[in-house]
């Protein structure tokens, strides 16, 4: 039997939006697509997409992260969720907002269609964006900011192995600051987060460094 109650009630649309974050050139930056179609024909977006029927949205995130970014195993954590009435000029449209964290690497070319071109853009340098995407990227980035500070959330930006200065140097370029070395070490390490590899970092014209790498990929609160 169909509930008539709701009858002649527009039914909003739901997406997902990815603010896909890694560090590059000593800067945080944004992955950012180009729109082939309208609204906001050739503007700058985030890269998103409808939810299809009887998927949760956690499964609509990563397949939309596999469809237009081609990677897959990265961190990712539900950001939040913004819905105000005009946000999409085509009809009422909620998008639920993710980040996720990257390291730096060569991407390939989305598959999609609706996508012509990809950037990464510095999070203080943005492009016109499309929709609302601008607040969006601007609220992931307070929670960057701030989650780092208390959790070893900066693994899923890390490569596999590294040296406590580039352990530093991510730190740095995530909050926009300068830290204290010795100060920094001697936290780092005391969190029990870090293990040495037993391998040495002997490239370059620095001395060699010991080489750490994050104990478990399970976010930790500290």
């Amino acid at each position: 039997m169909v509930n008539t109650k709701y009858e002649g009630f527009e039914t909003p649309g739901v997406t997902v939006d990815l603010v896909l974050f890694t560090v590059n050139e000593s800067r945080l930056k944004v992955m950012l697509v180009k729109r082939v179609e309208e609204p906001f024909r050739s503007d700058w977006s985030l890269p998103g997409g409808f939810i299809e029927l009887g998927e949760s949205l956690d499964a609509a995130a990563q397949r939309v992260l596999v469809e237009k970014v081609g990677v897959s195993d990265v961190y990712m954590e539900q950001l939040y969720t913004f819905g105000k009435p005009k946000r999409d000029p085509r009809s009422r449209v909620i998008t639920v907002a993710y980040i996720a964290l990257i390291p730096w690497q060569s991407l390939p070319q989305p598959a999609s269609e609706k996508i012509i071109d990809l950037t990464w853009s510095p999070v203080d340098h943005l492009p016109k964006l499309a929709f609302d995407h601008k607040e969006i990227v601007n609220y992931a980035v307070k929670r960057l900011r701030a989650k780092v500070s208390y959790s070893n959330i900066v693994y899923g930006l890390m490569p596999k192995q590294f040296r406590l200065s580039e352990l530093q140097s991510m730190y740095e370029c995530i909050i926009d600051d300068k830290l204290d070395k010795r100060n920094f070490r001697k936290r780092m390490l005391a969190t029990g987060l870090l293990k040495e590899t037993g391998k040495k970092d002997t490239a370059g014209a620095h001395r060699p460094a010991m080489l750490y790498q994050f104990k478990s990929k399970e976010i930790v609160f500290l």
